[in-house]
């Protein structure tokens, strides 16, 4: 945990240290973080079409990490922001932001606090392959909810509770195709699509497109799919006349 993390903060301590271990490897496309360079072109053409796109857009992008997608999304002519609570991870973001040279403004802050700071700030919300990680995942939506503008858009991607989601995202990407460090992922916190959008409509979130995220092992490729039984995206709208 680091210094900036308070000790109620929505945050495993244990997940935390585990992605700090490996952030110097964030963004070699050979090491453990393979198919998120993989995924990335997919998720944010996806993205960026669900939500309008990206041109002149205030964005946030929740558990930024080494900033993978962030960068990108900050290519696409948005002013990015940003947040992490792993300081190796920011430190390498920023690093490479510096060699890339695409601006992105990066701080180490959790949603939680940073909503309560900048409440309504953002034209849209992003927070990626984090709910399945967090203690208290209606937190984390309701989070990003309060920091999207009224009119605004917060986009979720994570993976399903399913059997089959265990087989391919565990079994098959930690321990046969060795995608993945094993350990990784924890199946108990996965998240069905019906209990995110539960969550987000507690949060006075709209749900206005879900698409599925599919790997091919043979091409080594991810593609949209109609099932959204493994990984999918999800992009929600904050009424216009939200508070």
């Amino acid at each position: 945990m680091t210094a900036t993390t308070r000790p109620d903060a929505n945050v495993d301590p244990a997940e935390l240290a585990k992605f700090s271990e490996v952030a110097h490897r964030w963004w070699d496309p050979t090491s453990e973080f393979r198919p998120l360079h993989e995924m990335n072109p997919v998720r944010v053409g996806w993205l960026a079409q669900a939500v309008g796109g990206l041109e002149g857009k205030r964005v946030l992008d929740v558990g930024c990490g080494g900033g993978i997608l962030t960068e990108s999304l900050a290519t696409l002519g948005a002013s990015v922001t940003g947040i992490d609570l792993s300081e190796k991870a920011l430190g390498v973001a920023r690093l490479h932001g510096l060699e890339s040279g695409i601006k992105v403004d990066y701080r180490a802050v959790s949603a939680e606090a940073f909503a309560a700071a900048a409440p309504a700030s953002f034209d849209v919300v992003t927070c990626m392959e984090l709910l399945e990680h967090v203690p208290d995942g209606g937190s984390l939506v309701a989070a990003c909810a309060a920091l999207a503008k009224p009119g605004g858009s917060v986009v979720f991607a994570t993976i399903n509770r399913t059997p089959k989601a265990y087989l391919l995202a565990v079994l098959g990407a930690e321990y046969v195709l060795q995608l993945l460090p094993r350990g990784t992922h924890d199946w108990a916190r996965f998240v069905r699509p019906a209990e995110l959008a539960a969550h987000a409509r507690r949060a006075g979130l709209d749900l206005a497109a879900m698409t599925g995220v599919a790997y091919n092992p043979l091409s080594r490729a991810f593609a949209l799919d109609a099932a959204t039984s493994v990984n999918y995206i999800a992009a929600f709208g904050k009424p216009a006349h939200a508070g």
